[in-house]
C-alpha cells in the first residue's frame, strides 16, 4: 500500500477566508463583553421601554413609541459603530494587539473590513431586538425599508469613521472617557429622546448637523411619517462618513 505523496503548501489563507475568520472573532469578543452589551443592547432597550411607558418627555406623537423607536435605532448604531468600536480599538492599540495583527498575513485594510463587518452583524442583532420590543409596545412603523437600510448603512459608515479616528489618535484612557462623554451628550442633544424643536433655534440649527440627529430624524421621517428617502439627512451622513473615514485612514496610528 502506497503512503502517498504529501506536498506542503505554505502561505497565508485567501484574504476572504481571513476576513471571515477575523469577523467571527471580533463579533464573539463583542458579544461576550459585558460592558459592550450594556452599552449596545441593555441601555437602548431600557430607554425604549422606559420612555415609551412613562410620560417623562413630551414627544408630540400620538404614541411615544412611534417617536422613540427610530431614535433608539439610531442610538444603537452609534453605540456600536462609534462608542463600542472606539473603546475596543483604542485598547487593542494600547496593548499592541493592532501592531501584531498588522504584522500578520492579514492586511491592515482587511482587519478594518472585518471590524466593520462585525459592527454590521451586531447592528443586525440590535435592530431585530429593538424592533421586536417596539412592536410589543405598539409601534406602527411605516415607510420604505430600503430607505431605512440606506440610512442605517450611511450612519454606520459615519460613526465608524469617527470611532476609528478617535481610537487611532488618542490614548486608550482618553478614548474611553471621550467616547462615553460623546455618547451621553448626543443621547441628550441628538434628537434621540428629546425632540430637537424643544431646543432654542440657534442650538437646533447646529444640532441638526450632527450625525446622530441626521440619522434619528431621517429614520423618523421614514418610519413615523411614511416619507420617501430623506436626502438632506442622507447627505449629512454621507459627508460625515467621507470626512470621518478619510481622516481615520490618514491619521490612524497603529502603535
Amino acid at each position: 500500500m502506497s503512503t502517498g505523496t504529501y506536498a506542503p503548501k505554505p502561505g497565508a489563507a485567501p484574504v476572504g477566508r481571513m476576513i471571515a475568520a477575523q469577523t467571527v472573532l471580533e463579533t464573539k469578543m463583542l458579544l461576550l463583553n459585558g460592558e459592550q452589551l450594556l452599552l449596545t443592547v441593555i441601555i437602548p432597550s431600557l430607554l425604549l421601554v422606559l420612555f415609551s411607558t412613562v410620560d417623562i418627555v413630551d414627544t408630540g406623537a400620538d404614541k411615544a413609541v412611534d417617536f422613540l423607536a427610530p431614535g433608539v435605532l439610531a442610538l444603537a448604531v452609534m453605540s456600536t459603530a462609534f462608542t463600542g468600536q472606539a473603546i475596543a480599538t483604542g485598547f487593542e492599540r494600547r496593548y499592541g494587539v493592532l501592531k501584531r495583527l498588522g504584522a500578520s498575513p492579514l492586511p491592515r485594510w482587511a482587519l478594518m473590513t472585518a471590524k466593520t463587518l462585525s459592527v454590521l452583524v451586531t447592528e443586525v442583532l440590535q435592530v431585530a431586538l429593538l424592533t421586536a420590543i417596539a412592536l410589543g409596545l405598539g409601534w406602527s412603523p411605516q415607510g420604505d425599508p430600503v430607505s431605512v437600510l440606506l440610512l442605517l448603512v450611511l450612519g454606520t459608515a459615519a460613526f465608524s469613521g469617527l470611532g476609528l479616528l478617535m481610537a487611532g489618535t488618542l490614548r486608550a484612557e482618553a478614548t474611553l472617557a471621550a467616547a462615553n462623554l460623546v455618547f451621553l451628550l448626543l443621547l441628550v442633544g441628538g434628537g434621540v429622546i428629546v425632540p430637537l424643536d424643544r431646543f432654542p433655534d440657534a442650538a437646533r440649527s447646529v444640532l441638526e448637523l450632527l450625525p446622530i440627529s441626521a440619522l434619528s430624524d431621517g429614520l423618523r421621517d421614514v418610519l413615523q411619517g411614511g416619507a420617501g428617502m430623506p436626502w438632506g439627512q442622507a447627505l449629512t451622513l454621507a459627508v460625515w462618513a467621507v470626512l470621518g473615514l478619510g481622516a481615520a485612514a490618514r491619521f490612524f496610528r497603529w502603535e
